[in-house]
């Protein structure tokens, strides 16, 4: 074969005029010095606050101090490939994490990488981890019931979808208990939901796994990790890599739960890191923003407004343009009569991917059950209520250990539906009159009928709201056995047999008045036939118990 002195040339020139001139440059710097998952880096002066930066061994560094000579950036990883004089590059993005369907079932870690050993997750989404909160207009007020399945919580502290309830106790107390049983509940409504481990020892995480995956929890739940094992930069990341996977759903118009287990260990992973980047400390030795990393994380969980537009029919929502887009509910449009004035071919439509909420179950640890510390009155200040749970309550045999009287959710009737709102108003008077009473009474001899009829409600109330782990009720056997308790039915029930009443009583009136369970799971309310029929079932059954 022959070479062409003319085929080369014009290969050559063709090669010379498709040459591209665009220089590459990427900015490095080098470490000054390293150590316990911080890196101060010399040289990068363009960098930028939360930007990603690349170390050596893949390892990749957030920035979060930007100094006068270098910037101060925490390590995702192990730093014992890095050395003082390592090269650092700047990648020019901040921190995203993946986010869609692909996550669910899944266990990720603090970046969003699956550890569960079933491979990659392939997602076309990925979300920045930070991003600000949604504001007031794009929201709307709480008030669609998130049942939790817990008797006492949504008779008495009900939560809303969009809500942030704190969850707070002694370590031991059944905190985590009451978050699974949430999650165990919303089989079935909808609701995809994020369990993130902060700082817990890897076996109490598989045991979570495998409780949720017994329970087939999993086809809608992910579980973000970062261990008590883990660098404090991961485990400080962790829940916003949490809450932002949810928001995904949330901003697709769909519903989701957020658990933070827990934000106390958050908060001590922070002071690390602040420390070492030499940040001024403040109380407790936690630096001056720590209420600022709970807030702009807790802000983030809302329940979308919802979006109108009038448009013809047939019209669907991605065509709609520049139309008269609103917000609110489809009774509040302010131009009705017009739209009756346009005839038969206008509608209103609604924006699918508005109406989304995300709630969250923040979770934190007191010492000896002091509520009024450093970190948990900052987030009792952030959350709309508590559910405090008292060691004394626990080991006394009352669980889940809630104390009602210090427990209070600030949306309250609000996320109820009519039927339980209707039958748990007294409750909590009730519960509070009798522990006035019983501690009054240990020291009195003789009793007056109603204060001694009033203690023994209270013990059978006290009763009927214990319930066992992992059995969390559907809200229309609740009401059936609160309304039974609140109206003096199980008075004269003997109280070591209340659990066998509440057993046979389900069975009972599935058997024979099913309408009972139907008319308050479909119409949510409690009406007068509903409430005679409910009535006459109680007295029949009362009448057949323990014969």
């Amino acid at each position: 074969m022959q070479l062409r002195a003319e085929e080369i040339s014009q290969i050559i020139k063709k090669q010379i005029q498709g040459y591209d001139k665009a220089a590459q440059t990427t900015e490095t710097g080098t470490v000054l010095s390293v150590g316990d998952g911080i890196a101060r880096v010399y040289g990068l002066e363009g960098a930028m606050a939360g930007e990603l930066l690349e170390f050596p061994g893949n390892l990749v560094g957030l920035v979060l101090n930007l100094e006068s000579d270098n910037v101060g950036a925490a390590i995702f990883g192990d730093v014992a490939g890095i050395k003082e004089g390592s090269v650092v590059k700047r990648t020019g993005r901040i921190l995203d994490v993946p986010v869609g369907e692909a996550l669910v079932g899944r266990v990720v870690n603090a970046l969003g990488q699956p550890v569960d050993g079933k491979g990659p997750i392939e997602s076309p989404h990925r979300r920045r981890v930070e991003v600000k909160a949604p504001g007031i207009l794009q929201r709307q007020p709480v008030k669609e019931p998130l049942q939790t399945g817990i008797k006492a919580i949504d008779a008495m502290v009900p939560i809303g979808r969009g809500q942030r309830e704190l969850i707070i106790g002694d370590r031991q107390t059944g905190k985590t208990a009451v978050a699974l049983d949430a999650i165990l509940n919303q089989k079935g409504q909808g609701v995809y939901c994020f369990y993130v481990a902060i700082g817990q020892k890897q076996s109490t995480v598989a045991t979570v796994l495998d409780k949720l995956t017994q329970h087939g929890a999993m086809e809608y739940t992910t579980i973000v990790i970062a261990g008590a094992s883990e660098s404090a930069p991961l485990q400080f990341i962790a829940p916003y890599t949490g809450v932002t996977m949810a928001e995904y759903f949330r901003d697709s118009g769909r519903h989701a739960l957020v658990i933070y287990d827990d934000l106390s260990k958050q908060a001590v992973a922070y002071r690390q890191l602040s420390l070492l980047l030499r940040r001024p400390p403040g109380r407790e030795a936690y630096p001056g923003d720590v209420f600022y990393i709970h807030s702009r994380l807790l802000e983030r969980a809302a329940k979308m407004a919802n979006e109108y537009a009038v448009v013809k029919k047939g019209t669907k929502w991605a065509d709609i343009g520049s139309a008269t887009v609103f917000k609110g509910e489809q009774g509040e449009h302010p131009s009705k009569e017009e739209l009756k004035a346009k005839g038969d071919e206008y509608e209103i439509l609604r924006n699918p991917q508005s109406g989304g909420s995300l709630t969250a179950l923040p979770i934190i640890e007191t010492q000896g059950g002091d509520v009024s510390a450093y970190i948990p009155t900052n987030v009792i200040s952030i959350t709309d209520g508590q559910i405090f749970l008292e060691t004394d309550l626990f080991f006394s045999g009352v669980r889940p250990a809630i104390n009602v009287g210090v427990s209070v959710s600030r949306v309250g009737g609000n996320a109820q539906i009519k039927a339980m709102k209707s039958v748990a108003g007294t409750l909590k008077l009730d519960l509070a009159q009798y522990r006035e009473k019983a501690s009054f009474a240990q020291f009195a001899s003789d009793l007056d009928s109603v204060t001694r009829n009033q203690l023994e409600r209270g013990v059978r109330l006290v009763e009927v709201l214990k319930q066992g782990q992992y059995v969390p009720q559907p809200v229309e056997k609740q009401v059936v056995i609160i309304y039974a308790a609140t109206k003096g039915f199980v008075d004269a029930v003997d109280v070591s047999k209340l659990n066998a009443y509440e057993t046979g009583l389900y069975a009972f009136i599935e058997s024979k008045y099913p309408q009972i369970f139907e008319t308050i799971r479909t119409k949510k309310v409690l009406d007068k036939d509903s409430e005679a029929t409910l009535k006459s079932a109680l007295t029949e059954f009362g009448k057949g118990f323990g014969k």
